[in-house]
């Protein structure tokens, strides 16, 4: 009985590691040949997306085939072996590479191929790729990237290698759906492949360009940082609720404020600085942000018209006080006049010893030729002393009373400030609720719009 192995297929293509004449050029037999590599890459896993860095770390497989001109063999006569593994360093392989690949391969690679009996060469390979990807984060965190990797030959031109795929994308993306561990934090979406050639370095190169798109999972996001920022905004909605009295709502506000800051420092460290537009969530921290600014200057307003209306109630008890004290003082020039009243009854009488009437009394009683007893001279001087501070008392009464109908007309009653305050307070929440609403709902219908 016959003894079957691949050592005797080998033996048979004088396939051994001396001999190199297999590994150093293309496998055809004339030159103008060209080899036709079939690739095919299929999506394993999504191990990491980094958008600060803007790379992409896909676990991918990678089959690729092509035609070896040199091996051959009938099966029928070796114990129908169709296939054959051999080490990989003993034939010859394209040279591809990945142009978005930043980091070399860690993983080791496969060190086996395949070869069949009609002299086809089949690669399989794992690679964990490191490239770069330009992250669109205008949607951040509703956002769907899509990250290429473009296959070509490092020297060959496309006269000498043609690239091909035989898998279209719908079946990549199939494939690439069942092969799935895991996606971190992405949801994948499709791949697509498309073939076209390039001209580098002045020679054209055909290139497979495979483009992963992925959808982001956005509910950490929304719990995490979105929702919070939005109760900062509704608790400082709710500070209208605060006494403007007392410093208690500007450090409320002012706590608030500096919250959303530290939101916004966190969102700096998770967001790339290269963006070309500016992501719609740092729109609407900066949003909230600014209508929190302007709640806290209506609120440093309001809070100096309150010490306005505090120096005004101020100044009228002041003057209260001192229109009260006028009014003692005109009591007690009243009861100095019907002192004085009496007292001129008594001048009456002195005035009748004269027979001069008390209406009828000159002026200066040098003028009668005679002069008055000494004690009605003294009376009379009194009195119209009396009459004199009287007359002043009543001049100081006027002036005052015409100073306080001056500011009635310039600052209105009592409380006016305090009646401007509540109308700011009213027109500027239903503004601020106003404005509010609006921008939230611009930012979420943009945010849950189809295309950017």
């Amino acid at each position: 009985e016959r003894v079957c192995s691949y050592q005797e297929v080998l033996n048979y293509l004088n396939l051994n590691r001396g001999n190199d004449l297999f590994s150093l050029t293309r496998p055809v037999k004339d030159f103008r040949k060209a080899t036709k590599v079939h690739l095919e890459v299929l999506l394993y896993a999504i191990l990491d997306v980094r958008e600060i860095d803007q790379t992409f770390v896909p676990y991918v497989w990678i089959v690729m085939h092509w035609q070896n001109d040199f091996i051959s063999w009938d099966p029928s006569k070796f114990c129908n072996i169709t296939k054959v593994t051999i080490p990989t360093d003993i034939l010859w392989k394209p040279d591809l590479t990945i142009d978005e690949m930043t980091e070399r391969d860690k993983a080791p690679p496969s060190p086996y191929l395949t070869i069949t009996n009609n002299g086809t060469v089949l690669v399989q390979n794992d690679q964990v790729l490191v490239s770069t990807c330009m992250m669109q984060v205008f949607k951040f965190p509703f956002d769907v990237q899509s990250c290429t990797l473009s296959i070509k030959s490092v020297v060959h031109s496309v006269e000498e290698i043609n690239l091909l795929y035989s898998l279209n994308s719908s079946v990549t993306t199939n494939w690439s759906r069942e092969l799935m561990r895991t996606q971190y934090e992405w949801l994948f979406v499709k791949m697509t492949v498309t073939n076209k050639t390039v001209k580098p370095f002045g020679s054209q190169q055909d290139t497979i360009i495979y483009t992963i798109y992925m959808k982001r999972r956005s509910i950490l996001y929304i719990v995490n940082f979105l929702l919070p920022v939005l109760f900062f905004l509704c608790l400082d909605l709710s500070s209208f609720l605060i006494s403007d009295r007392g410093g208690e709502k500007i450090s409320f506000k002012v706590t608030v404020l500096l919250a959303v800051t530290v939101m916004q420092l966190i969102l700096n460290d998770i967001l790339p600085s290269s963006s070309d537009k500016i992501p719609l969530i740092a729109v609407y921290c900066i949003g909230i942000f600014a209508l929190m600014f302007l709640s806290l200057l209506e609120t440093i307003l309001m809070m100096h018209l309150m010490d306005i209306e505090s120096e005004s109630q101020e100044n009228e008890r002041n003057k209260r006080h001192s229109l009260e004290d006028g009014c003692a003082d005109s009591e007690d020039r009243n009861a100095n006049y019907r002192s004085c009243e009496k007292e001129e009854k008594n001048w009456s009488g002195c005035s009748c010893i004269f027979g001069v009437s008390a209406d009828k009394m000159p002026n200066d009683l040098g003028q009668v030729g005679v002069r008055p007893p000494l004690g009605c001279s003294s009376r009379l001087t009194e009195q119209l002393q009396v009459f004199v501070n009287f007359s002043d008392g009543l001049k100081e009464l006027t002036r005052m009373l015409s100073l306080l109908a001056n500011n009635a007309k310039e600052e209105g009653k009592p409380g006016f400030w305090t009646r401007k305050i509540n109308i700011i307070n009213r027109a500027y929440f239903i503004l601020y609720v106003t404005a509010s609403s609006l921008f939230l709902g611009l930012m979420f219908s943009i945010w849950t719009s189809a295309d950017e």
